[in-house]
């Protein structure tokens, strides 16, 4: 059986993808998947070489036929999303695919057609196959694309006997979280001992609950402030949610970052060798 361990965090900048990628070079056998689609930057840490890339399109957009169109003025003021100028064109950035200027227009000027907001991709890397993607700018249905690389990571999986599958998920709440974590084995809420850390790990862990995925949480830089890290602890104890190996900060961080490496494995300092703690906690969580 194959499991689906997710990280994720209430906001951005808690650590989760370098906590994603040492996860990846410590498993022995898994598949990793990017699914902060919006910010896809796992590949810059785990490195390797794109083998399959595939269009991805996630909706549709309106297109007015010129030669069919009369400039009747129907459909811009049907149009929620100011899409439609007054000369009848058609922003593709504002437009939102709701078809109902296509709908309404007397003439049957203007129909939906797909249109390309992203790419998906697979990398084979030193630590097995990432599927991952690319939305492209002001571009939305990031929740559909999300289910898709799931979907491939899944078949990775069963394509090369990976048994786990590592999953780094979006920052918050919204569409793209709620598509990773339905269903998984696992959850692993990285968070940091700051205001705005508690309090989205509360909202983070509502969600996770909501979905009843067992979840834990993991404070990075949690020497940063201790009487922050104290309060995450009471309330995690509080709300019966595991807490683990919690990271120190680390400066071999930021040059593994650098050197575009997972920190465990240019680095045997308090960062590496608690984030392998964690690792194998985790791991028999997941077992």
């Amino acid at each position: 059986m194959i499991k689906e361990l997710v990280i994720i965090s209430g906001k951005g900048g808690t650590g989760k993808t370098s906590v994603t990628a040492s996860f990846a070079a410590l498993a022995e056998n898994a598949v990793i998947a990017d699914c902060d689609v919006d910010a896809a930057d796992l590949k810059l840490v785990l490195g390797g070489t794109t083998v399959e890339r595939e269009r991805f399109v996630g909706g549709k957009k309106a297109f007015i036929d010129p030669a069919r169109c009369d400039r009747c003025g129907t459909c811009a003021p049907l149009c929620r999303f100011d899409a439609i100028s007054a000369s009848c064109a058609i922003d593709p950035l504002a437009c939102e695919g709701c078809n109902v200027c296509a709908h309404f227009c007397p003439r049957g000027a203007i129909e939906m057609r797909e249109h390309v907001s992203g790419e998906r991709m697979r990398t084979e890397t030193p630590h097995g196959a990432l599927a991952h993607a690319k939305l492209g700018i002001a571009e939305g249905n990031s929740g559909k694309l999300v289910t898709l690389l799931r979907k491939k990571a899944r078949e990775y999986a069963e394509g090369a006997g990976a048994n786990l599958i590592i999953a780094d998920g979006s920052p918050g709440t919204g569409c793209p979280v709620i598509a990773t974590i339905t269903g998984a084995s696992y959850v692993l809420i990285v968070t940091e001992p700051t205001v705005s850390g508690m309090h989205d790990l509360t909202r983070v862990n509502e969600l996770a609950r909501h979905f009843r995925v067992p979840s834990a949480v993991c404070v990075n830089k949690a020497d940063i402030n201790e009487e922050a890290t104290r309060e995450i602890r009471e309330y995690c104890a509080a709300a019966g949610i595991p807490m683990l190996t919690p990271i120190p900060y680390d400066p071999d961080v930021t040059k593994a970052q650098i050197a575009g490496l997972s920190v465990v494995e240019c680095s045997a300092g308090p960062a590496a060798t608690a984030l392998r703690r964690l690792w194998e906690e985790v791991s028999r969580a997941i077992e």
